[in-house]
């Protein structure tokens, strides 16, 4: 079992467990409408029983265990709410030591600093206790949010991959964005 954790001033960056279940469900059904392309927004939560959470916990447990994926919780110290998530992938170990990761923030909880506090937390991590040396980050050519983010913490662009990743019904161009360990 993985338990990597992490704390910023504001924030608990960690993997989730059973007791996560009814924080999580709470702040995802608190969601606004979606507020742009590459926003959710309100999902349907319908499937997300107590059984189906202890499954997901499970399957990140093995994924960890794999070293296939990383997924954290992002945590608020002060009420323990749930803001969101943090994912790293491993794309490949050997000699490169290289992982694509994400990050999401519930939109109710944006513009207070927190993707930005949770993502450089989360790359120390992955540098420090993940082991990774190259980090990148694959983002849609127009998600300006999340290419500022990506730029705020130290993140520099590389290239576009064309026809990159298949979403939308259709094969997308993305920016690259790497960081590697110092």
């Amino acid at each position: 079992m993985f338990n990597y954790n992490t704390e910023t001033e504001r924030l608990i960056i960690r993997p989730y467990n059973n007791e996560d279940y009814l924080n999580w469900l709470t702040q995802y059904n608190k969601r606004m409408p979606s507020q742009h392309k590459y926003d959710d927004g309100k999902v349907d939560m319908s499937i997300c029983t107590e059984k189906w959470f202890e499954e997901l916990i499970k399957n990140h447990q093995q994924m960890a265990s794999d070293d296939k994926v990383y997924v954290f919780g992002i945590f608020r110290k002060e009420d323990n709410a749930h803001l969101g998530a943090i994912d790293f992938s491993t794309i490949m170990r050997d000699e490169f030591q290289w992982a694509r990761f994400g990050y999401t923030i519930h939109n109710h909880s944006w513009r207070k600093g927190y993707g930005k506090e949770a993502v450089k937390a989360a790359i120390v991590l992955a540098f420090e206790k993940l082991n990774y040396h190259r980090i990148e980050a694959h983002i849609n050519i127009d998600n300006t949010p999340s290419i500022k983010l990506a730029e705020s913490v130290g993140m520099q662009f590389e290239c576009i991959r064309k026809g990159f990743i298949y979403e939308f019904d259709e094969w997308t161009d993305n920016l690259i964005y790497y960081i590697n360990s110092k």
